[in-house]
C-alpha cells in the first residue's frame, strides 16, 4: 500500500499544474497537470486542438515573459520556479511566414541633395518614397533599385512623408507647414501646395482603409499648435483640431476611427473625427510626448495587403478585406496606444476604456524618441537618446530586454512583418538589426557615412531602406 502511494505521488510531482492563456491573459480551458517532459511542440499540439484550428498555427510560449524553448521541467529547474502555484503559460500566435534577416547592403542611390529625413515603403512594399532637406519627394524604383521620380513644388525642407494605406495617394508635409498630396503612379502632385498650417508640419496620417475607401482623408499635426483633417478629393482642411497649448509632435488615427494627437504641452487629446469633437485628455507626462503608436499600426498601415500579394479589383473589395485583418489583429481587446516622452518615461493606455494609463513604463536613462508597437501587437520598442533599444510587454507594458550595442542616440526603429526581428537607426551611422526572440544582435549594418535619421522596413519583410545626413538612400537585403 505504502509503495502504492509513493509511486502516486511521484507522479504527481513530475507533473505541474498549468494554465495555458493568452497574451491579454485570458486562460484556455481549465488549469491541468502537465507532464515536465513537455515542450513547444507539444504545447503547439494542445493549443491548436484546443482552439479548434482547421489549420495547424505555429505558437511561442512564454512564462513570465522568458520565452520556453526548452522543456518544461528542465525550464522550471533553471529559473527556479515554484511548482507549488499554478504556472501560467501564455501563448502567442507566431506569423506563419518567416522574414529573413537583411544582412548586406544591395544598392545605395544617390540623388538627393541634403540629408535624407524620411523614408517609407508604400503598403503593399513594392515602391518607396523618401523627403529630404534638399525640398524634394523622391519615389525609388524597387525592381531596378533606382531613382523613379523627382517631386518637386516644396519650398523647405521635407520632414514627413506618408501613404494612403490604399497606395493611391502619398503626402508630404515640410518646415515651412505645407501639405502636398502625390500621385505616386506618376510622380506629379495633385494640384498646388496645401496651405493652413503656421509652422513646420511633425506627423501625417491616413484614415483607415477599413473606414473608407477609396482613401480621402488624412490628418497632420504641426508644431503650430493644431491638427487638421484634410480631403484628398476636395483638396483642402475640413476639421481643424485646436486645444493643444504647445507644439503638437505626433499624431495617428486609429482603426476604431478616433485621432490621437501628443504634444509638448505633455498631454495627448484623443478627437472624433466627424466634427472634431475633443472626446478624452491622457494626462501623465512630466515632459513633452515625443511619439505615438497603436497596437494596430500594422495593419492600418498595410490596409488590405499582406504578403500573399493579392491584388484587388475595387474599392469596396479593398475595404472589406482591410476590415477583416483589422478586426482579426485586434481580436476582443481595445486598441491600445503607447507614448513615449522627453521625461525619459512611456505610458501604456487604453484610451477607448479609460483615461488614466494602463502602466507607466519606465528605465530609459535620456528621452524616449521612438515608439513602435510589433506587426502582432504583443511587443512594444522604444529608442532613446540613451543609446539603448528597450523591449516590452505589448499587452502589460512590463519591461522584457534592453538592446545595447548603439554608441549614439537612436534616431528610429522598425519591425520586419513577422515580429521577429527589430531596426534601429542611429546617429552612430549604423543600423543594427535585433532578434525579439534571442534577445541579442542578429546583424551590424555599417555602411551610411554620417547619422542615420530614417529606416523603415518594407511591409512584404523583403527589403529595408535607410536614409541619414550622408544625403545617400540605402536598401538592404537578406
Amino acid at each position: 500500500m505504502e509503495v502504492e502511494v509513493a509511486e502516486e505521488s511521484r507522479e504527481l510531482t513530475n507533473n505541474v499544474m498549468c494554465q495555458l492563456a493568452d497574451p491579454e491573459g485570458t486562460p484556455l480551458g481549465a488549469s491541468m497537470y502537465l507532464p515536465q517532459s513537455v515542450g513547444p511542440k507539444e504545447l503547439q499540439q494542445m493549443v491548436n486542438k484546443l482552439l479548434n484550428n482547421e489549420e495547424k498555427l505555429p505558437y511561442a510560449f512564454y512564462i513570465s515573459d522568458q520565452e520556453l524553448v526548452i522543456q518544461l521541467g528542465d525550464y522550471l529547474q533553471k529559473k527556479k520556479v515554484s511548482v507549488e502555484k499554478v504556472v501560467t503559460i501564455v501563448y502567442q500566435p507566431q506569423a506563419v511566414f518567416r522574414i529573413r534577416p537583411v544582412n548586406r547592403c544591395s544598392s545605395t542611390i544617390a540623388g538627393h541633395t541634403e540629408a535624407v529625413l524620411s523614408v517609407v515603403f508604400s503598403p503593399d512594399g513594392q515602391q518607396l518614397a523618401s523627403g529630404s532637406g534638399d525640398t524634394t519627394v523622391r519615389l525609388w524604383d524597387l525592381n531596378t533599385q533606382t531613382p523613379m521620380f523627382t517631386c518637386t513644388g516644396h519650398k523647405n525642407w521635407v520632414l514627413c512623408v506618408a501613404w494612403s494605406p490604399d497606395g493611391k495617394h502619398l503626402v508630404s508635409g515640410s518646415k515651412s507647414g505645407e501639405i502636398q498630396i502625390w500621385d505616386p503612379r506618376t510622380g506629379k502632385a495633385s494640384g498646388n501646395l496645401l496651405t493652413g498650417h503656421k509652422k513646420w508640419i511633425t506627423g501625417i496620417s491616413w484614415e483607415p482603409v477599413h473606414l473608407r475607401s477609396p482613401c480621402r482623408r488624412f490628418v497632420t499635426s504641426s508644431k503650430d499648435g493644431d491638427a487638421r483633417i484634410w480631403d484628398a478629393t476636395l483638396r483642402k482642411t475640413v476639421i481643424i483640431l485646436s486645444g493643444h497649448t504647445l507644439a503638437v509632435t505626433c499624431v495617428k488615427w486609429g482603426g476604431d476611427g478616433f485621432i490621437y494627437t501628443g504634444s509638448q504641452d505633455c498631454t495627448i487629446k484623443v478627437w472624433e473625427t466627424t466634427q472634431g469633437k475633443l472626446i478624452r485628455e491622457l494626462k501623465g507626462h512630466g515632459h513633452w510626448v515625443n511619439s505615438l503608436a497603436l497596437s494596430t499600426e500594422y495593419v492600418l498601415r498595410t490596409g488590405a495587403f499582406d504578403h500573399t500579394r493579392k491584388q484587388y479589383s475595387s474599392p469596396e473589395e479593398m475595404k472589406e478585406a482591410a476590415l477583416e485583418r483589422y478586426n482579426k489583429m485586434k481580436g476582443d481587446a481595445p486598441e491600445r496606444l503607447v507614448s513615449g516622452s522627453d521625461d525619459f518615461t512611456m505610458f501604456l493606455w487604453e484610451p477607448s476604456k479609460d483615461k488614466r494609463p494602463k502602466t507607466r513604463m519606465t528605465g530609459h536613462q535620456q528621452l524616449v524618441n521612438h515608439v513602435y508597437f510589433s506587426p502582432d501587437g504583443l511587443w512594444i520598442a522604444s529608442a532613446s537618446f540613451d543609446k539603448s533599444v528597450k523591449l516590452w510587454n505589448g499587452v502589460t507594458g512590463a519591461f522584457v530586454a534592453a538592446f545595447r550595442g548603439h554608441v549614439g542616440p537612436v534616431y528610429q526603429i522598425s519591425w520586419s512583418a513577422d515580429s521577429r526581428l527589430l531596426l534601429s537607426g542611429s546617429k552612430d551611422s549604423t543600423l543594427k538589426v535585433w532578434d525579439v526572440r534571442e534577445k541579442k544582435l542578429k546583424q551590424d549594418l555599417p555602411g551610411h557615412a554620417d547619422e542615420v535619421f530614417a529606416v523603415d522596413w518594407s511591409p512584404d519583410g523583403e527589403k529595408v531602406a535607410s536614409g541619414g545626413r550622408d544625403r545617400v538612400l540605402k536598401l538592404w537585403m537578406g
